[in-house]
């Protein structure tokens, strides 16, 4: 579309620079190519097929029957907070306080407050690649700069190169953004690695936002990956994001956590008033629900997305067509095509010859540029077709 003859257009250039230069999401043009495509199975966004479990909706249902439909605590209510804090001490084995998090309006306002409390103009926050594009994105509206540091790819697998992300630290460094496991390539940081990042931290005095999301998904028999939680001491400087989207199928509801030491709960406070002014109690009531009596159900995920992991990465395989390995965690599997560089257009073509929706590599950032990532938390009809067609489509590029 020509911005030029729209109205408004000359003012354009009045808007700040952190505004205007957002960037255009990757993964969003080729949904909108393919998003009205007859019989498309779409594996480009990062969402399961499952609606959310009925448990979990009827709670929010009596929530809204009750009344609860006013202004609430910014925080999060109390009885939320408090469930957040009895999940973490099942997950991780210890105590935590019901202080130490907050509700967000989704896992994104989590990375935005986090970001806007470390970092501005002027500032640097260093991204391994491939990462998510909000990340980025994120940063580049708080008014700083987003240092990308790609990892090493050998044989379709991605590897960290700490002495690389070391050497990208400079005086302006603010912090370093950890997702692990990761999306879009599945990478997951053993504890040495998250050692060494730690040290890294507290040797430079800069942050750590840890987004540890898909944590409970990995697929070596662990019930989750290994956790900043497990080797940081109090004083360290580590930000914790979360969302319930992805283990308890709650990605349109828009919530999420964030934790932080107790003495920054004010802080917190008053960004998610500036912006949001709170998660809606009916919401709320739904999260509570996930978190004391999901456990089965996420069991189904992890237990759904291992098979979706072995059937897509056996079928792709096959095709001797691709480079890739097996992710160690989430629920992504990220390859190239031998001999198709242009990711945005592989994936573009195999929307309009395979009818399958894949988001482009090129959307990811430095060292995902080749790449392809296909959500597989998805039931397993849909991926046995999904991965006959691009065999049939990669047979003939």
């Amino acid at each position: 579309m020509n911005t030029a003859i729209l109205p408004g257009s000359t003012l354009l250039a009045e808007l700040r620079p952190e505004a205007r230069n957002a960037p255009e999401s990757g993964i969003v043009e080729v949904v909108n190519h393919g998003r009205l495509k007859p019989g498309l199975i779409p594996l480009w966004v990062g969402e399961g097929d499952l609606s959310t479990p009925s448990f979990i909706a009827d709670a929010a249902a009596r929530s809204l029957a009750a009344g609860e439909t006013f202004y609430t605590w910014q925080r999060g209510i109390p009885e939320l907070r408090e469930a957040l804090a009895r999940y973490h001490q099942r997950l991780y084995g210890r105590a935590f306080s019901p202080e130490s998090f907050y509700v967000t309006g989704s896992g994104m306002q989590s990375v935005q407050i986090a970001v806007r409390m470390i970092a501005g103009p002027g500032d640097e926050i260093l991204i391994p690649t491939p990462a998510w594009p909000n990340f980025g994105a994120a940063v580049g509206v708080s008014g700083a700069a987003t240092v990308c540091v790609p990892m090493d790819y050998t044989q379709g697998r991605f590897t960290l190169d700490l002495d690389r992300l070391a050497k990208a630290i400079t005086p302006r460094t603010r912090g370093i953004l950890v997702n692990s496991p990761s999306n879009p390539t599945g990478w997951t940081a053993t504890k040495a690695e998250q050692e060494a990042l730690l040290a890294l931290s507290r040797k430079h005095g800069i942050w750590l936002v840890a987004d540890e999301i898909y944590g409970r998904f990995v697929y070596d028999g662990s019930e989750r990956a290994s956790s900043f939680h497990d080797i940081m001491e109090a004083e360290d400087r580590v930000i914790f994001v979360q969302t319930f989207s992805k283990n308890w199928a709650m990605t349109g509801w828009r919530i999420g956590w964030i934790e932080v030491p107790v003495a920054f709960g004010q802080i917190v406070e008053n960004l998610i008033q500036y912006s949001t002014s709170g998660s809606p109690v009916f919401v709320q009531r739904g999260a509570i629900a996930a978190l004391d009596e999901g456990e089965g159900f996420v069991a189904e995920q992890i237990a759904r997305a291992a098979e979706g992991r072995r059937i897509v990465f056996e079928g792709l395989k096959a095709t001797n067509r691709v480079t890739l390995s097996a992710p160690v965690g989430a629920f992504y599997q990220f390859f190239s095509v031998d001999g198709r560089e242009d990711s945005r257009k592989l994936a573009l073509d195999l929307v309009d010859s395979a009818n399958v929706g894949l988001a482009p590599g090129t959307a990811f950032g430095p060292g995902g540029e080749t790449g392809l990532r296909l959500c597989f938390a998805r039931n397993s009809a849909d991926l046995v077709e999904a991965v006959a067609r691009l065999q049939k489509a990669l047979a003939t590029l």
